[in-house]
């Protein structure tokens, strides 16, 4: 029979705020999930700390809730240590973007064969409102009354300057779509980043904040061009959803991995000759 949504739900039910954006990207993955018919016993959900860091527990899968910050090491973790596995990470903006934010480039030009799914709320949720790397300047939030005075980081623009192979933005208001994209980002081979647009309306913007902005990247637009993505990811004017960027000829690094054995077991004899022959 094939599979459907309801095969990789979790014991444990939802307990986000009422609206919470994270109810569609839930959704949204067990849909991607039953449409490639991914086995559960071969699927790993590593998670962050945050609203996000609980999504693990919502699906029938291994899991793995982490420390904050550290979602991408352990899912590249996992991923290396059994490759036939597939992996996901989830975290939110604040644990990918502040304390996490030193492995986001090297997760990036690593190229390892992850799907990595940011859930951008534009705050910290968790924690009751405070301000976080993605909150715009000028917004009041619990920890900033007076106005934001920092400039917010563009997670698009920092995916394609760190080599990420895939790189799109996806919307809670538009969760068939998001479905696709995850969909897209599982199947590519190599390091895929999403951003996962996700309204807070307890703390932050609700959903009418930015569907007026919302619009789907020009069909007209080649995700093999970088610098047309770059360009794609400066528009403030709009918030763009679908495939910034995508190489799907470099080589991920299990590959790479792979061509060093082979060519460390070709050589091994001699070079070790050569070694031992430095202390004869």
């Amino acid at each position: 029979m094939p599979k459907t949504a309801a095969d990789y739900r979790g014991d444990v039910k939802p307990v986000w705020c009422p609206g919470c954006g994270d109810f569609a990207v839930l959704a949204a993955i067990q849909r991607s999930l039953a449409a490639q018919e991914i086995d559960p016993s071969k699927l790993v959900v590593c998670s962050g700390i945050g609203c996000s860091g609980r999504t693990p527990a919502f699906l029938k899968c291994y899991g793995f809730h982490g420390v904050h910050g550290r979602v991408l090491p352990t899912a590249m973790g996992v991923k290396l240590a059994n490759p036939e596995l597939t992996v996901l990470a989830v975290g939110g903006d604040g644990d990918g973007l502040a304390i996490g934010a030193g492995h986001f480039p090297h997760a990036c030009r690593r190229n390892i064969d992850i799907t990595y799914i940011m859930l951008d709320n534009n705050i910290y949720g968790l924690t009751k409102g405070q301000f976080s790397p993605t909150s715009l300047p000028a917004e009041a939030t619990a920890s900033t009354p007076y106005g934001n005075i920092e400039a917010e980081l563009d997670p698009i623009l920092l995916a394609i300057t760190y080599n990420a192979t895939f790189v799109a933005r996806v919307f809670s208001g538009n969760p068939s779509h998001m479905a696709q994209i995850i969909t897209q980002a599982v199947q590519h081979k190599g390091f895929s980043f999403i951003q996962a647009i996700s309204p807070c309306l307890t703390f932050a913007y609700p959903y009418d904040h930015y569907a007026p902005r919302v619009k789907m990247i020009p069909e007209d637009h080649d995700p093999g061009n970088r610098y047309a993505a770059v360009q794609l990811a400066m528009d403030r004017q709009w918030i763009l959803l679908g495939v910034f960027y995508r190489d799907a000829e470099a080589a991920d690094f299990g590959a790479r991995l792979e061509a060093i054995a082979q060519e460390a077991a070709r050589r091994a004899p001699a070079d070790l000759q050569s070694i031992l022959a430095r202390y004869e």
